[in-house]
C-alpha cells in the first residue's frame, strides 16, 4: 500500500500512476511494498523534522523513516516541494523530474542503497536514473 499525504498546495497529477512505478521498482530490485508513505511538506516542516529527529539544522529535500522487515518494503518519506522546485532549477531538469528522482531516492534507501561515500553517491544516482526510466514504461 502506498499513500501519499499532502500537508501543502500539492498534489501529484496521477497517483496511481506513481503507485505502478513505485511498485514496479520495488519488484526490480527484490522487494514488495507493505507501506509506504509519502509525505510532501514545505522547507520549515522537514527543517524541523531534520532538527528534531536527526540533529541536523539544515534544509534537506527528502528525509526517509526505514520500517523495512526482510524484503518488505515500509517506510515514512518526506519531501519538501520546497526543495524539489530549487533544486530543479539549480540543476536544470523539469519539476516532474526532479519529484521522481527524490521519491525513487527514497525508496532505494530503504532497500539499502546509501549516499555517505562517492562511491555510494555514483551508485545511487545510476540507480535512481534507472528507476526513473521505468516510468515511462508500459505496466
Amino acid at each position: 500500500m502506498i499513500n501519499y499525504n499532502y500537508l501543502i498546495d500539492f498534489k501529484l497529477p496521477a497517483e496511481t500512476t506513481y503507485d505502478l512505478w513505485i511498485t514496479e521498482t520495488c519488484k526490480t530490485e527484490g522487494f514488495l511494498i507493505h507501506e509506504l508513505n509519502y509525505i510532501f511538506c514545505d522547507d520549515a516542516y522537514l527543517l524541523k523534522i531534520n532538527q528534531d529527529y536527526l540533529q541536523h539544522d539544515y534544509l534537506t529535500d527528502i528525509i526517509t523513516f526505514d520500517y523495512v522487515s526482510g524484503k518488505n518494503i515500509s517506510g515514512d518519506l518526506y519531501i519538501s516541494i520546497d526543495r524539489v522546485k530549487e533544486n530543479a532549477e539549480e540543476f536544470n531538469v523539469s519539476f516532474d523530474n526532479e519529484l521522481k528522482r527524490v521519491m525513487v531516492h527514497g525508496v532505494l534507501h530503504l532497500m539499502g542503497y546509501s549516499d555517505k561515500s562517492e562511491t555510494a553517491t555514483a551508485e545511487m544516482r545510476v540507480k535512481e536514473e534507472e528507476k526513473i526510466k521505468l516510468f515511462h514504461v508500459e505496466q
